[in-house]
């Protein structure tokens, strides 16, 4: 497991020099298919991980938000999210990060989110969560009317899951923001924050929180309380407080 993580790292560092080169620097933004952004910057941070993947372990599968899905059989998958938050990196927003993840028989077993521009790299294998190698762990909130609720793009919920709950839980909470995509999960592995939650995900959203926020201490599943890889939204809290959560989502 240690090789992985060490190696998880390395991808992060070295896709992470290709995205502070672009940061702020005006580039050009496309739109995809699914009308999401994508810049020169997601395209070669994801191929420069490919390439040292297909080198380091060829026997591996990969399964990438830009490029696709190679080696779809292999036991062990690597699953990456160049930029996590597109719209944040081309506003000029800090708050992207870069998701790697590890599954083995179709099992999350590593996991890293790396913010480039502030340099923090948060790995997790499910059993412990460090950030720049000094462990982390989630918050011991247990009241709801204390926490701090994040959530990428409120217009989503409405869309894809039941808004009018939704308001009702950011009624019941202390704080909450928008501080989205993968940086609200790295506040609660970090106990900055308490319950993060996204309506809809990919694939490559998903898997590389599993081991980081389970690491930490906390709990994570689908909208509905299943396994997280079961649904196509996810909540992720401190533990203490992911029941509360769920009754008033799916009440």
């Amino acid at each position: 497991m240690q090789e992985f993580v060490d190696f998880s790292k390395e991808l992060a560092h070295a896709s992470g020099e290709i995205i502070k080169r672009y940061f702020r620097s005006g580039v050009a933004v496309a739109t995809k298919d699914d009308q999401s952004p994508v810049t020169i910057a997601d395209r070669q941070a994801e191929e420069v991980m490919r390439e040292m993947i297909m080198k380091s372990y060829p026997d591996h599968g990969i399964i990438g938000e830009e490029f696709g899905v190679h080696n779809e059989d292999a036991e062990y998958q690597w699953v990456l999210d160049p930029i996590d938050g597109t719209k944040s990196f081309v506003s000029g927003t800090f708050l992207f990060g870069t998701l790697i993840g590890l599954m083995k028989a179709g099992q999350p077993i590593v996991g890293a989110i790396h913010h480039p521009v502030t340099s923090h790299l948060l790995v997790g294998d499910g059993e412990e969560a460090r950030l720049n190698d000094e462990p982390v762990r989630v918050s011991a909130r247990r009241d709801l009317r204390e926490a701090v609720l994040c959530y990428t793009d409120f217009i989503h919920v409405g869309q894809y899951q039941n808004g009018i709950a939704f308001q009702q839980l950011m009624g019941m909470t202390s704080i909450n923001r928008t501080w989205g995509d993968c940086h609200g999960y790295f506040l609660v592995a970090t106990g900055y924050a308490d319950v993060m939650l996204d309506p809809i995900m990919h694939l490559w959203d998903i898997v590389a929180l599993i081991p980081v926020i389970e690491g930490a201490g906390g709990k994570i599943t689908s909208w509905n309380g299943g396994p997280p890889l079961s649904g196509n939204g996810i909540i992720a809290s401190n533990g203490p407080l992911h029941s509360q959560v769920l009754r008033v989502l799916i009440a």
